[in-house]
């Protein structure tokens, strides 16, 4: 036989453009872009002085939008706009712009062919690039000479080891055009030549926006191919199977949906599943997790599975999350887990919550500079079946730090993660939610030492243990006695060892929220009302606002003074009549420390609590602090080993079977329809 059949290639589509599907305006400025390009200063001309980087800091934030809008007729089609006479704009867009430094660093293709057809006599097409720094050059360009034109340039991808992008603006001409669609396509090794298939991983307690995720899903005619099954792990009181969206996403998906109950075993419980599930079934290529709560992008899906088919070494390939309720800005473009503090954050040389209908991928230098990553949130993020059946499944530990973990985990193992430009959800932003200070608070310290004993790469945890300490004293200090009792409660268990955490998946919530309850900062009111006025022997000194925010030196005065504080006797009236009501965005600790008793309204704006200062729980619960702190500083080596030797076992997917055994079938088969067991009613999933 030949040896040429090994050198053949094939074309494959890498990306198409693509326009929003529901001609909402909000999204516009993720697919095209009317807006000039205005790049901002590069830092090694900004130099080394703090007050020349916040100042430039700040300068990058600001909009250097004009308001242009694109009209919602113009989108003629999913790949067709209409351009106005004379009209130019710019596809070097998230959803559009081509992320060329990707392709290039994790993928066996080395050049690529963009394809444009366009309508429209005197039509100019003109391809750009830019480098990691943010500069852009002129590539190439054609002008439609009849009616219409079909254009296709070649481009390498051996520029963009650091970063940078490929792009194309439109010029119409007199009598307006029409952009028909543009494709990226590449010559791929044959045995490349066919796609991936997908298991999506859906753990559920909101069955309406569950249902509509599925028929997002299932309404998508080009995803079809790439879906092998959908499953559902549906975890609540309230079945999705019961939602009036339900009907429409079973006929959109038809066999390839599976809805799987199981009791309430959190994000970790229900993605460990789905895992499971598509490791045994073993005819998906990747597994999806992928959040209840969110809006898909549908061709997201498939241009993560195109990435993966692509890569030189199974890798995870994560989708980035917009703001659902400001679909044009970003939450991060890329998340790392900084080993000394071990907590997870936007990289170093990036910035969250990113409007682009503000500042464009064109006039944001820092977007083009490729964004290495540890892991991927689990609102989006596909791995590939290989990964999973080699290093495990999820950690059972319900929710929060499951997908970070599992993502240093796969690094260690030599599988990248690649949080890829294009492939993207809208998600409630995690700014409108209350995770640090309630129920969630215990799974958010406890899953964060696990993470540490497991992968910190310094011996004791760099700075986790004394961060861990200064965060429970400010949680004393600021009347949050609920949150430090749940701090210290995870801490507890995280020395009962990693046997223990399987067991307890189960009923761990209900006992938190049974525990916290005790206590006044943790019983939620909807109405103001039902708590005491303000009242105060004595007014404010010198009458001082509580919305100012304090400078660095009275904000370190304040934090030495706030400990000795909490040991003085509580003022009078202050046990009968809170002192002050401060909203959400202004109870921070250097307010509430001033305070004996304050009413505090939640983050999410539906209701408010009433925290009231104790010096005997203050004492108590420090002594317990400071005692508990020391012993993790001097039992730290030995812990690690303890998790580090027991990782295999408790991911293993026989462990997950154990756990999964009473609302498994007899039979162990898949099955079209949900399985008739009840879930346990409980918060979170």
């Amino acid at each position: 036989m030949s040896t040429e059949t090994s050198t053949t290639t094939v074309t494959r589509l890498l990306q198409r453009q693509i326009l929003p599907i529901d001609r909402d305006t909000d999204v516009f400025p993720l697919y095209v872009d009317l807006e000039e390009a205005k790049l901002d200063t590069d830092r090694d001309a900004v130099g080394g002085d703090k007050a020349a980087k916040d100042l430039n800091n700040a300068a990058i934030r600001q909009s250097t939008s004009t308001g242009r809008k694109l009209h919602p007729d113009q989108i003629r089609s999913r790949t067709a706009l209409r351009l106005e006479p004379s009209q130019l704009l710019s596809f070097g867009t998230y959803f559009n712009a081509f992320p060329a430094s990707y392709w290039r660093r994790h993928t066996v293709v080395d050049q690529v062919e963009l394809t444009v057809d366009v309508t429209g006599a005197g039509s100019m097409v003109t391809v750009y690039k830019s480098m990691a720094r943010g500069h852009s050059q002129r590539v190439d360009a054609a002008t439609v000479e009849g009616d219409s034109g079909s254009f296709s340039f070649t481009l390498p991808l051996k520029p963009f080891v650091d970063g940078g992008w490929y792009w194309y603006d439109v010029v119409a001409g007199d009598h307006g055009a029409t952009v028909e669609g543009a494709e990226w396509t590449a010559q791929v090794p044959a045995d490349r030549a066919e796609h991936g298939t997908v298991d999506v991983c859906i753990t559920t307690m909101l069955p309406d926006m569950s249902a509509q995720l599925l028929g997002q899903l299932g309404a998508a005619e080009e995803l079809q191919p790439y879906l092998d099954t959908v499953f559902v792990m549906d975890q609540g009181k309230d079945k999705v199977t019961d939602s009036t969206h339900f009907p429409t996403a079973r006929e959109g998906l038809g066999d390839k949906l599976r809805v799987i109950v199981q009791g309430n075993l959190g994000g970790s419980g229900g993605y460990a599943r789905g895992q499971l599930e598509s490791v045994r079934k073993g005819t998906a290529t990747y597994a999806m997790m992928m959040d209840d709560d969110v809006v898909c992008e549908p061709e997201g899906i498939i241009r993560a599975v195109t990435f993966g088919d692509l890569a030189k070494r199974p890798t995870i390939v994560g989708g980035h999350m917009f703001n659902l309720y400001s679909r044009s800005e970003l939450h991060s473009f890329g998340e790392i887990v900084q080993p000394w503090r071990f907590w997870w954050q936007t990289r170093l040389d990036g910035y969250s919550q990113w409007n682009f209908g503000a500042r464009n991928l064109r006039s944001s230098r820092w977007l083009h500079k490729r964004a290495d990553v540890d892991f991927n949130g689990w609102f989006m993020c596909l791995i590939p079946r290989v990964v999973l059946e080699e290093v495990g499944l999820s950690l059972p530990i319900f929710i929060k730090w499951d997908d970070s973990e599992f993502g240093l985990r796969a690094k260690e193992a030599g599988y990248p993660t690649v949080s890829f430009p294009g492939a993207a959800v809208w998600h409630v932003p995690w700014t409108d939610k209350n995770d640090g200070l309630d129920w969630q608070s215990y799974f958010h310290h406890r899953n964060r030492i696990i993470a540490a004993l497991l992968h910190s790469p310094y011996e004791r945890g760099g700075r986790m243990v004394r961060e861990s300490l200064n965060h429970q004293v400010k949680h004393l200090a600021s009347l949050q006695y609920s949150t430090a009792e749940l701090r210290h409660l995870a801490m507890e268990d995280v020395l009962r060892g990693p046997h223990a955490l399987h067991g307890e998946l189960a009923t761990k919530l209900a006992d938190i929220n049974a525990f916290r309850k005790q206590y006044s900062d943790a019983q939620l009111h909807l109405d103001r009302d039902d708590l005491p006025p303000v009242r105060r022997k004595k007014p404010p000194k010198k009458g001082k606002s509580d919305i100012e925010i304090p400078g660095r030196l009275s904000t370190l005065i304040a934090a030495g003074l706030a400990p000795i504080r909490q040991l003085r006797p509580v003022r009078e009236m202050a046990t009968d009549y809170p002192e002050t009501e401060l909203t959400a965005m202004d109870a921070k600790w250097w307010n509430l420390v001033k305070y004996d008793s304050a009413v505090v309204s939640m983050n999410d704006g539906s209701s408010v609590a009433l925290y009231k200062r104790d010096p005997a729980h203050y004492r108590d619960l420090l002594k317990r602090t400071v005692d508990i702190h020391r012993r993790f500083h001097r039992e730290w080596p030995e812990l690690a080993r303890q998790y580090r030797d027991a990782l295999g076992e408790i991911t293993s997917p026989e462990a997950w079977e154990k756990t999964f055994a009473p609302w498994m079938r007899a039979d162990d088969q898949p099955d079209d329809q949900p399985d008739d067991q009840a879930a346990d009613p409980g918060e979170g999933a």
